[in-house]
């Protein structure tokens, strides 16, 4: 390999590990007294040191992360615990949401899932309205997200919202309807934006129909479930999975223009946000995310810390070693100019 000769002070890239050859050059450029030279070689190992800790903080992080949405954030069944051992989203890409099911929208009349069908793409998410954690959560995510979409709800495609809690009411979701609205502000939304209740037997039919798995706990009534909107062509077809409480606008728009032309996305990785629960011990709510990410994080600190010793340790050892030394100067003694 061929290093050209470079003054680093003036081409530094971000990120970059410097090598032995352009740390030389740093020294060599570097003149002055014996000891101003031994801290300049000093200074350009410490930095050297320093930036391959924070590239290797960085791909610790990352090699995390990618574990994390495979092992953490999505266990399989068998490994997940009890609360949610049926808490999942198995992506039904293709799949028909079934158009007759029956559901109360939020002014009080019955409807069928197909009567959305068949005019535009649509958006679907389940939610349940008196969730006081990830559901409204998900919502304001995704009412913020379609406000940076150029498309109008109501004129380029519909939302449809359905609580999965069969116990809750139309006025309930009429308030929900509201709120959402007066959030995303665009006139003619309430035409495009439906929030639906319904019975057990719609309920289950759905959300088996799109992949949704969720869990109630009677004791505690609240339901253990995860976070996702799903793109339907106009026909009522699963189209794209959207995951989690964030929705990246171009991302959106573009799923919404492919549905549009009954075109069938690709299975995507799974980062599941599973909602809150309730922790007895302690009286309070607590996220399982926010556990892994506390996880992760000390994982992190003590990698970070290992490296601060390995740089202290390296540094200690460096006049010893003769890193300290140029070729030119095999004593270590560095020459000054007397005028």
């Amino acid at each position: 390999m061929v290093i050209a000769p470079v003054d680093s002070r003036k081409q530094k890239l971000p990120g970059v590990i410097l090598s032995g050859a352009v740390c030389q050059t740093e020294r060599e450029v570097s003149r002055g007294f014996p000891g101003s030279a031994r801290a300049d070689r000093g200074a350009g190992f410490s930095k050297s040191l320093a930036k391959f800790l924070v590239v290797g903080a960085v791909l610790a992080a990352t090699a995390w992360g990618q574990s994390m949405s495979q092992g953490i954030m999505s266990p399989p069944a068998n490994v997940r615990p009890p609360y949610l051992l049926n808490v999942g989203i198995e992506q039904r890409l293709n799949g028909q949401v079934p158009p007759d099911l029956t559901f109360v929208d939020d002014t009080g009349h019955t409807v069928k899932l197909g009567d959305y069908f068949g005019k535009k793409p649509l958006i679907l998410n389940l939610v349940y309205y008196n969730c006081t954690m990830l559901c409204g959560e998900a919502l304001a995510g995704l009412s913020a997200a379609l406000k940076m979409v150029k498309f109008d709800v109501g004129d380029q495609f519909d939302v449809i919202t359905v609580s999965f809690n069969p116990r809750e009411t139309p006025q309930l979701a009429a308030q929900k309807k509201a709120e959402y609205l007066k959030r995303y502000g665009r006139p003619g939304a309430a035409a495009g934006w439906h929030f639906l209740t319904g019975p057990d037997d719609s309920i289950n039919a759905l959300t088996k129909a799109v992949g949704f798995q969720y869990q109630y706990d009677a004791s505690r009534d609240q339901y253990a479930h995860a976070t996702a909107i799903m793109v339907l062509t106009p026909q009522g077809r699963i189209s794209k999975y959207f995951y989690g409480v964030d929705f990246p606008p171009k991302d959106l728009r573009m799923g919404l223009v492919e549905a549009s032309q009954n075109k069938i996305g690709n299975a995507v990785d799974q980062v599941l946000l599973y909602c809150y629960h309730y922790d007895p011990a302690t009286g309070k709510y607590g996220a399982i995310v926010s556990n892994m990410l506390k996880l992760g994080g000390a994982a992190t600190i003590f990698f970070v810390g290992g490296l601060i010793l390995v740089l202290l340790r390296l540094e200690r050892s460096a006049p010893h070693l003769g890193w300290d030394r140029s070729p030119s100067d095999p004593a270590g003694l560095s020459s000054t100019n007397v005028r």
